[in-house]
Order: C-alpha cells, then structure tokens, then sequence
C-alpha cells in the first residue's frame, strides 16, 4: 500500500456498491483459501503454463519449500489487488494472480491466507513465507522486513459523486476521513491532521477501518466526507460502486510496492527476485495486470530493498 482520500443511495445501490463486501466482510480470520481453486468465478490470469525454473527453486530454503507450497499473508479486502470472489473465501485479484505465478516458477503450490492488514508484516517468516497485499515500500517498513518491488502505485481521495460535501484535498481540516488501518495512507491522514491543529484548525475525524471494503462503505452511506487509498483499489471500488463515488484531485505520492520476505532472510530475498523478474522478462507479468486493468502500474525491474523517500 502507498507511502504511502452518495447519499444519493439507496438500500440496493448500497448493495451494488459493495459486490464484494458481503463476501469479505466478517471473513477476514476465516483462515487460509487455495489461491488456485477453481471454484472462482472470476478465474484471473491462468497460470498452467508456467514451468517450474530448477535453478531459481534451488534457491529458497527448505524452511518455505519444505511442505511443498508457498504460503502468502493477504488482506483480502483490497480489490482489485485482492479480494474474495464472491463465494466469499477464494481470493483472486491481480496480487493473488502474481502469487500463483511465483508458486509456479518455484514448483510449489500457491496457498493465499486472508488477514488483517497491519498483523501481515509481523508474521513473515513464522505464519507466511511471504506477504504480498500490496505494501508501499517505506523507510520504516524497510527497518523490519525485506522487500522485492513488483508494482507502483500512487494515492487517491474519493469523494460521493458530485462532491456534496465540497472537499478540498488541500484542507481536510473538520471533515470525516475514512483509511484502512496499518496504510501509509493512515500515517498521512494523521500528518495532515497534525496540521490542523498546528494551524488551529477543526481537527480530522480519522476513520480508521480494518477492511477495505469497509472504508469504501463508510463513504457510500455518507458515514464519511472522503476516504483515501492506493489509486488501483480507488479506482475499482469507484467501478464497482456504479458511478455513486468518484476520485478528487489527482493522484498523488507515486511509490513502488513490494512483497515482504522475513528480515535477513537473503536466500528468499534471491528466490523472491529472480522469480519475480523472470515473470516482467517473459510477459506474464504484464498479461496478469492487463488481466485486470492496472497495466499502468507495470515496472519493469524487481527491486530488493529501494531507496526511499
């Protein structure tokens, strides 16, 4: 997530605005889901053509390969990045899609285990092997864990269509603004407050959620003025709430993504990489996100460990 913000609705628009909540929601510690289960509907990117690389398997310990599967740490609540198809526990999404593919570079199986956000990154390396559930690489994630780069994202605030409340992105000062909790979204909410107060200004009323889905509600039934989130996830829930949300100002704070390896850990670190270039060199990479939608977040270097800001 980034370094990284109706009421004209009704009972059944506030359904369709959250197609994807009544699966995700109260599901979120449901456990793991088989990432490569065909009970989807949304079936993604296939992945049956990818061919195990002997040479870049050789180079994760056996402590991930060992039981024959690579076990990601994923807040499902995060379309289109990842997210419950709507039996509400197979998660699909672009994240889960590049998932599959490394399992498949590293011949093993690709096992996607919802959680919330910010219990993700303290797990790698004990409940996970990985997380992918995309982190904005920040300074202060690098001092806990490792990170390859796979995807650059930017932030975006969102608004209920029309902008009933009159938000100015560059005052927030006295309005209700909704984040996930655990985001770089969430550190610039409370900076940006900071700055009300400093200012003497009415201070922000933060709304921090644990879901996604969630925050996407809590604007679409008028519970919040804004809400703010990496630009892809802005951009599905305005999709997919039938036009009833729309995006304020431009896109802001561009920063490079990455998944998460257990600090120190080199040999995964390696693994992780070499896996994660061969997808960008071969194409697959970029058919997943072409799959859906977000090619313009397409980088072509995997990266350990980026400078940043």
């Amino acid at each position: 997530m980034s370094s990284k913000l109706i009421k004209r609705i009704s009972a059944v628009a506030l359904g369709a605005a959250m197609i994807v909540s009544a699966a995700a929601c109260g599901t979120n510690n449901a456990g793991s889901g088989d990432s490569s289960s065909s009970s989807s509907s949304n079936k993604g990117y296939d992945v049956s053509s990818i061919k195990k690389d002997d040479a870049i398997a050789a180079l994760l310990p056996e402590s991930v390969s060992k039981d024959g599967k690579l076990t990601v740490g994923s807040d499902t609540s995060y379309a289109p990045a990842e997210f419950l198809d709507e039996d509400g526990k197979t998660p699909i999404g672009f994240d889960v899609d590049l998932t599959k593919a490394l399992a498949a570079v590293f011949g093993l199986k690709a096992v996607t285990v919802s959680s919330t956000f910010d219990s993700i990154i303290p797990s790698v390396g004990s409940k996970y092997d990985i997380g992918i559930s995309s982190f904005t690489v920040t300074k202060e994630r690098l001092a806990a864990v490792d990170f390859v780069t796979y995807f650059n994202a930017g932030s975006t605030f969102v608004v209920q269509k029309g902008n009933p409340k009159k938000i100015d992105t560059s005052d927030l000062c006295g309005h209700k603004l909704a984040v996930q909790t655990g985001t770089t979204q969430e550190s610039a909410a409370q900076t940006l407050d900071k700055q009300c107060s400093a200012d003497g200004k009415k201070p922000i009323q933060i709304q921090s959620l644990k879901m996604q889905t969630d925050v996407t509600t809590a604007v679409a039934s008028g519970k919040a003025d804004a809400f703010y989130a990496d630009t892809p996830v802005a951009g599905y829930a305005i999709k997919q709430t039938g036009d009833t949300l729309q995006a304020l100002g431009k896109d802001v704070d561009i920063a490079p993504e990455g998944i998460v390896v257990k600090k120190g850990d080199a040999a995964t670190v390696q693994a992780v990489q070499k896996a994660m270039q061969k997808l960008m060199d071969d194409g697959t990479y970029k058919k997943i996100l072409s799959t859906w939608g977000v090619s313009s977040g397409a980088i072509d270097k995997a990266e350990v460990n980026p400078s940043v800001e």
